[in-house]
């Protein structure tokens, strides 16, 4: 739609035979939590000139066997000056107010919980 994500943040629950990830990214910061299993990226604001890219190894338990499994991906992200659903405000009356308001809008999508599953 021709807007910037903004505030992009993925959080990845790995199996528990899972021990250590070591990943490296092109955008942004990501940790691996041993405790809670979790791979959290922080990409901020994406650069429209290219695209996020992770890559990296995923070190598991030996003997574990390795099930398969459909991981999901969290995401959250914000859309300055975009209303997803479309709703314009064409006009909005402020009665018993002593200052002079600003004229104009700002819209900002918000994803609460997004969940992509591969």
């Amino acid at each position: 739609m021709g807007r910037v994500v903004e505030n992009l943040q993925l959080s990845i629950p790995m199996p528990k035979f899972v021990l250590n990830c070591t990943v490296s990214v092109n955008q942004g910061r990501a940790t691996f939590d041993p405790v809670t299993k979790i791979l959290f990226w922080d990409v901020g604001k994406i650069d429209p000139t290219k695209l996020p890219n992770m890559r990296g190894q995923i070190h598991i338990q030996s003997g574990a066997v390795v099930l398969q499994s459909t991981p999901s991906v969290n995401v959250q992200f914000t859309l300055s000056q975009t209303a997803i659903s479309g709703l314009k405000v064409h006009r909005l009356d402020m009665f018993g107010e002593n200052y002079k308001p600003f004229k104009g809008v700002k819209y900002l999508t918000k994803a609460g919980n997004f969940q992509i599953r591969m």
